[in-house]
């Protein structure tokens, strides 16, 4: 039964405080003024340490009393009802409490206006008042509390200007804890809130319970309270994002078990840590990264940490109507699509005004240059269209099938030589991921990235260079000399398709790290590119190392964004620098990935005028030997540095303008880049046949061109009328540097050349469809007349099957010297018995390469940085020991042409005349032989070989895949506006710290 409205009411002020000095005084004085005061006041105390309770006075009324710290609001309410005087038996009284924080100042009439609403309306057990802003009294900070079906709790009324608009929504579901007050005997009955939601949702609990057990709960709107913040930041200091999303998950959660009903109890804890899983999923597309964790403990504490048993029996100990009675007060899917588009709208009304550069893609040249970079990727490489695969070069085929490509990644089984187990590299990932786009095909797709990488590296560089420009034509200029730029043809033309592709993506890490302080999407769009580029190009680690910690330093405010770019790369690159670590070779991390290609060191000129060959950009191969021209050969270095003045000069002249600081950040990472560039030239690293070659220059150099041509953007910005000329002649000018390389296709200088996908002839492909494990002993006479060996499996090498930590090795393996002895003793008329190795190596052809061929090194099972055999493996009269040591190889001795033809008439007569082989012919790789006796099944790695590959895998495919979701954009997207200003110029417009802009 209710009481009866003639009962006096008499309330009792319970005012909770946690270290509340900077709001307890206007509390106090709030209390003390108003015109209806409560009978009695208890101050509890929660382990305040600021003293704010010491000298507490309330004209001798107030009762205080302290708590330990930490302990919830509510478990202080009951202590303090606890402590408060009752009524006596005979006492014709109506007893309230009255819950107030130490940041709840009450306005004058708060009380008197919250006692008049329930002294008419009896059955009103709970009543609310309207909370303000602190900061903002005219605002709304919350008006009445529900939840939706599922249990997710929402304020009714939040962030508004208090016009009246909703003081007609009396009737709810609960209401606030923060100035509510509740009848004593509810409160007791009910036994206060539930321990179990200590931090939010507590008040809601307490009001459904309020609800089912037969009394009504009331918002007072005429009565209103002050609130500095949210009840989990009350007593705390602003809480990160993961604890925040773990008190209020934690609450639905627990209010869900405490709910539910009792037959579907079993299945939604089933649930609890899936939908965890899930919804982290979820946060990390809506650009959450910080909620994940406080998902997952959410879940966890539910599920078993306990409390809904002993909530439920509450519940059920005092419900007296069933959940139909509060149906209609939840809150219903529409209002909640209301109010995620409202909030939406509130989103894009702070980011549509944003400037932008006045720059237009498609009205200002960003298309048209795009458009000339697909003619002229068209007529340079047209022979390359319809291709099905590129070979020559760092190229080769990659694996037919798609599950090839990605057993290649991580860890595993490498059929490459002999066949070893260890870590891949980092770009068979990168490959294993381009070639699942064009899954019919997967060598199609490196054909579609060597033909569209002029195209992409101008969309990259026009974007790029407007966001630091302001005239409508520079992006266009800058665009141009980035796609024209010495490394990227050279990378094209010589198959290092890492360094094409770190080329193509720099621009957009530049962009995506820029943004990076206001975005979690370009955040994580970073991390992406970040690992590409490097597992592309691992020499340009310490450069984007430089360039991560310069945006770090730069953005120190926003470092939380910023500060796990690397971890891709890192998870990435782990299991290979751990390899090379352990091997004592750690500076072969930096080798270019790929087929090993001997590359001749450049001078530092030529790598200053961008040329990572020692050819001046081509131009010394296309004019050597031409009647005439001596003396133009001979003047190149003048001719290229007068082609290199215009965007030298440039670049040096924008510190002179008033965006010198953009012009010297761009300077000083070219000068890095030249740098890494020469530095590389001194670090060999790769064998390649017999000795070793440097690491590709190129990679650094697109460095070094890249903030080359930023500077010169800048630059050509700030001059005055004579720029666009100026841009012209310096885009005519690389034009002209790059000619002889752009059209080496046409020229024939190109190392690229298109192929059917097959390494070795149709003879034995047709025999790898049977046994994909077939070995094939290629023998390759080279023109410095040593033998290049190599044992390839199935169809032939692939590109993906490529390692570093093979072409690094310091030493061949006691296969790989086996293998080698094996190609000597075979080239060479000699009483070897070669019948125990071709078993054993699994050897079932025997290849013989045209004289003066390229070759490759024998692959071991722990690599070989130099595996081809000597001349000096065959004796003097063509027969060979058991060891494989004798005399010369040459016919004359003097090696070169001549010795490699030699060596290879004497190999073909050796191999030919041993009746273990059959001949099968002239095919265009060379000649081929059959060996018809019983070879043994290689290996393909242990069960342990395969569980490291599946942990590595599920480790990448973890962090990977939570980047990639986080990368997608999803928050609003600002409208362009007309501006001169500088986008980078301009502070963040950020609406909400925790989303993307």
């Amino acid at each position: 039964m209710q009481p009866s409205s003639s009962l006096q009411p008499r309330v009792t002020a319970i005012l909770v405080c946690a270290n509340g000095a900077g709001f307890l005084d206007r509390t106090l004085e709030a209390l003390a003024a108003q015109t209806r005061p409560p009978e009695n006041l208890v101050v509890v105390d929660v382990g305040s340490t600021d003293g704010s309770t010491n000298a507490l006075s309330f004209g001798g009324a107030a009762q205080v009393s302290r708590i330990p710290s930490g302990r919830p609001f509510g478990e202080a309410v009951s202590h303090g009802e606890r402590l408060a005087p009752q009524a006596d038996a005979d006492e014709q009284v109506d007893e309230w409490l009255w819950l107030v924080g130490h940041d709840n100042a009450p306005a004058p009439t708060a009380l008197a206006e919250l006692l008049g609403a329930v002294e008419i309306a009896p059955s009103v057990a709970v009543a609310g008042p309207k909370l303000m802003a602190a900061d903002q009294p005219a605002k709304i900070e919350a008006f009445g509390e529900s939840m939706t079906r599922f249990g997710r709790s929402m304020t009714l009324v939040a962030d508004e200007l208090d016009q009246g608009q909703h003081d007609n929504h009396t009737d709810v579901l609960a209401v606030a804890a923060a100035g509510m007050i509740v009848r004593r005997t509810v409160w007791t009955a009910l036994g206060g809130f539930d321990p179990a939601l200590p931090h939010v949702d507590a008040s809601l609990d307490f009001c459904v319970r309020a609800r089912l057990a037969g009394h009504r709960v009331s918002l007072v709107p005429e009565s209103r309270v002050i609130t500095a913040g949210p009840p989990e930041d009350f007593g705390r200091r602003a809480l990160h994002e993961s604890r925040r999303v773990r008190f209020h998950r934690q609450a639905q959660l627990h209010r869900r078990m405490t709910y539910a009903p009792a037959g579907l109890l079993w299945l939604h804890w089933l649930s609890l840590v899936p939908f965890a899983v899930g919804r982290s999923i979820g946060h990390l597309v809506a650009k959450h990264p910080g909620a994940v964790g406080g998902e997952l403990a959410a879940a966890f504490a539910v599920a078993f940490g306990g409390g809904a048993a002993t909530a439920r029996r509450a519940l059920a100990r005092n419900r007296r109507v069933g959940w139909t009675a509060i149906e209609p007060l939840r809150v219903s899917w529409r209002r909640v699509l209301e109010r995620r588009i409202t909030s939406r709208d509130v989103e894009i009304a702070h980011v549509e005004d944003a400037a932008v550069p006045r720059a237009s893609f498609l009205g200002d040249g960003g298309l048209w240059v795009v458009l000339a970079a697909v003619v002229v990727s068209a007529v340079m490489l047209g022979s390359v269209i319809g291709s099905p695969a590129l070979t020559g070069g760092g190229l080769l085929p990659v694996s037919d099938t798609v599950g090839r490509l990605w057993q290649n990644v991580g860890y595993g089984w490498h059929t490459l030589g002999t066949g070893f187990a260890g870590p891949s590299d980092p770009f068979a990932a990168v490959l294993a991921v381009l070639g699942s786009i064009t899954a019919w095909s997967p060598s199609w797709s490196i054909v579609l990235l060597v033909l569209v990488s002029f195209p992409l590296a101008a969309l990259g560089s026009w974007f790029a260079v407007r966001r630091v420009t302001t005239r409508v034509w520079v992006p266009v200029v800058g665009a141009s000399l980035y796609t024209l730029a010495p490394p990227l043809v050279s990378g094209v033309m010589s198959g290092h398709l890492g360094a094409v592709l770190a080329h193509v993506l720099l621009p957009w890490f530049f962009l995506t790290i820029l943004a990076a302080h206001r975005s979690w999407a370009s955040s994580a769009g970073a991390a992406l590119l970040f690992a590409v580029i490097v597992a592309g190009a691992p020499s340009l680690i310490p450069l984007m190392v430089l360039g991560w910690l310069v945006a770090l330093a730069a953005g120190w405010r926003h470092a939380h964004r910023r500060i796990a770019i690397p971890l891709p790369a890192i998870v990435l690159f782990a299991p290979l620098v751990w390899a090379q670590i352990d091997r004592g070779t750690p500076l072969a991390i930096l080798a270019d990935p790929g087929v090993p290609s001997a590359t001749r060191a450049p001078s530092a000129l030529q790598l200053a005028v961008g040329s990572p060959l020692p050819d001046w950009n081509g131009w010394l191969t296309s004019l050597h030997g031409v009647a005439g021209l001596g003396g133009v050969v001979a003047a190149l270095p003048i001719v290229f540095a007068v082609l290199a003045l215009p965007i030298g000069a440039t670049a040096i002249g924008a510190l002179l303008g008033h965006r010198w600081h953009l012009a010297a950040v761009a300077l000083g990472f070219a000068f890095a880049g030249y740098v890494s560039a020469f530095a590389a030239t001194h670090v060999a690293l790769t064998g390649v046949g017999s000795t070793t070659t440097i690491i590709w220059p190129g990679s650094a150099l697109t460095v070094y061109w890249f903030a080359l041509v930023l500077a010169t953007a800048v630059g050509l910005d700030t001059l005055p009328r004579l720029a666009p000329g100026l841009g012209v002649v310096a885009a005519g000018f690389v034009g002209l540097a790059v000619a002889p390389v752009l059209a080496g296709v046409f020229l024939g200088t190109a190392s690229i050349a298109p192929t059917t996908g097959r390494v070795l002839s149709a003879y034995v492909n047709a025999e790898a469809q049977a046994n994909p494990d077939v070995g094939t002993l290629v023998i390759s006479p080279l023109d410095d007349g040593t033998l290049g060996v190599s044992l390839e499996r199935g169809q032939g090498s692939t590109l993906d099957d490529q390692s570093t930590l093979d072409a690094t090795a310091l030493a061949l393996s006691p296969a790989g010297r086996r293998l080698t002895t094996l190609a000597a003793n075979l080239a060479s008329r000699s009483g070897f018995d070669p019948r125990p190795d071709l078993r054993e190596l699994g050897v079932s052809f025997i290849l013989l390469g045209d004289a003066g061929g390229s070759g490759s090194a024998a692959n071991a099972d722990d690599g070989a940085a130099a595996s081809d055999v000597s001349a000096s493996a065959a004796s003097a009269d063509g027969t060979a020991g058991t060891d494989g040591t004798a005399g010369t190889a040459g016919a004359d001795g003097t090696g070169g042409t001549a010795a490699a033809r030699a060596l290879h008439t004497r190999a073909a007569g050796s191999i030919g005349q041993n009746a273990l082989f059959t001949s099968i012919g002239d095919t265009t790789n060379g000649t081929l032989w059959h060996y018809e006796g019983r070879v043994d099944r290689p290996s393909t790695g242990s069960a342990t070989v395969e569980t490291t590959h599946v942990l590595v895998l599920l480790v990448l495919g973890i962090v990977f895949g939570a980047t990639a979701l986080l990368a997608i954009p999803t928050a609003p997207r600002r409208r362009r506006a007309v501006s001169n200003v500088l986008e980078a110029d301009e502070p963040a417009t950020t609406f909400d710290e925790e989303r993307d802009e």
